[in-house]
């Protein structure tokens, strides 16, 4: 334990672990090697100094490539946190000096992001016209792991109970009423009362069957005594739901602002139909124990500000 601790506060330099998140990437030297621009031994002779320094094995090299130790993924998780420390503090000094925002990173859930990050990603450029704005688009299981390494400064969708953790800090911004929608042109746009039955009997795109709100919905079909669809495309990606909609002529879930937006745009319809289904609020997500950056401010204040418009519309 002394040995470890000694290294980590005085042997262990960026390089070493920028190299460790590299070799986690690629899981092989050569490729390593190429990518860090250095030669394979010099890949090697570098590995080789960090676990002497350590006093561990943290991978195991095999002619099929390598793979992390135990001890080896634990190591890397703290480079990647330290790199994306590194990497934030860096952006803001040098946004201080050139006069800029910085750089914000930003997960994005489906539902957020057509209306509500874009009205915000808006606003700050407005403002800050040399902010730069990183977004990743995913689901909490894919955004929370980056959140947690520091590789995302903040998250914003549904806060889904399901992933409360004493890490985490939530800002609710407004509730998200969930709508049906079908491509323009469709029958069932044309009809003054349509319901679930009509549903039941045509394609869907579905969430995928992890998400909470598929088992919702499914509920929702036999509160009305009926079987959930067959003919079923399953994606939580609002591109994804679009296209299939208006390709096979099929009904989707959609984010009631997400859905009038597009329908303002000519490119879907939404039904005149109640969807019973509870749905947690959209807001904020960030780290708890995170030091507070000037651009995360910004971009937090940003989406406060697009959310009362949202509420508004």
């Amino acid at each position: 334990m002394v040995q470890i601790d000694r290294a980590l506060r005085s042997n262990i330099k960026l390089r070493h672990l920028q190299l460790l998140v590299a070799l986690d990437e690629f899981r092989h030297l050569g490729r390593t090697a190429e990518f860090l621009s250095v030669s394979q031994p010099a890949v090697s002779k570098v590995l080789t100094e960090v676990e002497k320094a350590l006093g561990l094995t943290l991978f195991t090299r095999s002619t099929r490539g390598t793979e992390p130790t135990p001890a080896g993924e634990s190591l890397v998780r703290f480079a990647r946190s330290v790199l994306a420390q590194y990497e934030q503090t860096r952006d803001e000094i040098a946004a201080v000096q050139s006069g800029a925002s910085g750089r914000i990173r930003v997960g994005s859930m489906g539902a957020a992001l057509p209306v509500l990050l874009a009205r915000a990603v808006g606003m700050l450029k407005d403002r800050y016209a040399r902010a730069t704005v990183l977004v990743e688009e995913g689901d909490l299981t894919h955004l929370l792991p980056k959140l947690r390494l520091r590789e995302l400064d903040l998250i914003v969708g549904r806060l889904e109970p399901g992933y409360a953790a004493p890490d985490l800090l939530t800002e609710a911004l407004y509730d998200e009423p969930m709508v049906v929608v079908v491509k323009r042109g469709h029958k069932l746009a044309r009809k003054a009362r349509p319901g679930w039955a009509d549903l039941a009997e045509m394609p869907c795109v579905m969430p995928p069957p992890w998400a909470s709100l598929r088992v919702k919905i499914e509920q929702a079909f036999y509160r009305y005594g009926l079987h959930p669809p067959q003919d079923v495309i399953e994606s939580s990606s609002y591109l994804a739901l679009s296209t299939f909609v208006s390709q096979r002529n099929a009904a989707g879930f959609m984010a009631a602002s997400v859905a009038r937006a597009l329908q303002a745009e000519d490119r879907l319809h939404v039904l005149a139909m109640e969807v019973p289904v509870d749905l947690p609020p959209v807001g904020i997500i960030t780290l708890r124990e995170r030091a507070p950056s000037l651009s995360g401010d910004h971009m937090a204040a940003c989406l406060r500000e697009a959310a009362a418009e949202v509420k508004s519309a």
